[in-house]
C-alpha cells in the first residue's frame, strides 16, 4: 500500500452500496469537545434529520458525543462520501454561525462499517446509544440528550 496519510488510506477501496446499512463515525478536529454544549450538538442532529428528509439516508440510530458522532444509517440516494461530506459541511456551517467560531469542525475522513442484514441491528443500535453511559457522561441510559434510535 502506498504511504498515504491515514485519512486518504480510509478512502482506498471504499464502496457504498445503496440500501445497505452502515455504522459511520467521525471526530472533531483534535477531538475538541465542541458538543458539550447541547445546542451545538442539536445542530448536528438537525443534519441527520435533513439527510433523512432528503432521502440520502435513513437514520436508524445515532449519538452525538462531545467530540464525535456515531450514526447507524441505511444508505438511500447518496454515496457514503457525499452523505458524510454534506453532513459534515452543513453541520460545520451551522455550528460556526451559531457559536461565532470559524474554520473546520471535523477531522478529515470518517470510519464506516458495512453491516450484514442478518446482524442484530437492535443490539448494535443499543450499543451506539449507550456510548455516553460507557463514557461516564451520565449515570442512567436515558439521561443523555443527544441520541435516538428507531427501536428504543
Amino acid at each position: 500500500m502506498p504511504n498515504l496519510p491515514a485519512s486518504h488510506r480510509l478512502r482506498i477501496g471504499r464502496y457504498g452500496e445503496l440500501n445497505r446499512i452502515y455504522l459511520l463515525t467521525t471526530n472533531t478536529i483534535d477531538r475538541r469537545p465542541v458538543f458539550q454544549e447541547f445546542a451545538l450538538g442539536r445542530l448536528v442532529v438537525d443534519q441527520f434529520r435533513h439527510a433523512q428528509e432528503k432521502e440520502w439516508a435513513k437514520s436508524l440510530a445515532w449519538v452525538v458525543m462531545p467530540d464525535h458522532f456515531h450514526w447507524l444509517i441505511e444508505l438511500q440516494q447518496s454515496s457514503l462520501n457525499e452523505l458524510m461530506q454534506k453532513t459534515k459541511s452543513l453541520s460545520t456551517r451551522a455550528v460556526n454561525l451559531s457559536s461565532g467560531r470559524s474554520g473546520s469542525l471535523w477531522q478529515q475522513g470518517y470510519h464506516d462499517r458495512a453491516l450484514r442484514r442478518e446482524e442484530d441491528l437492535v443490539v448494535l443500535a443499543r450499543y451506539v446509544v449507550a456510548n455516553p453511559l460507557r463514557a461516564g457522561l451520565v449515570k442512567r441510559f436515558g439521561d443523555y440528550p443527544l441520541w435516538d434510535a428507531i427501536w428504543v
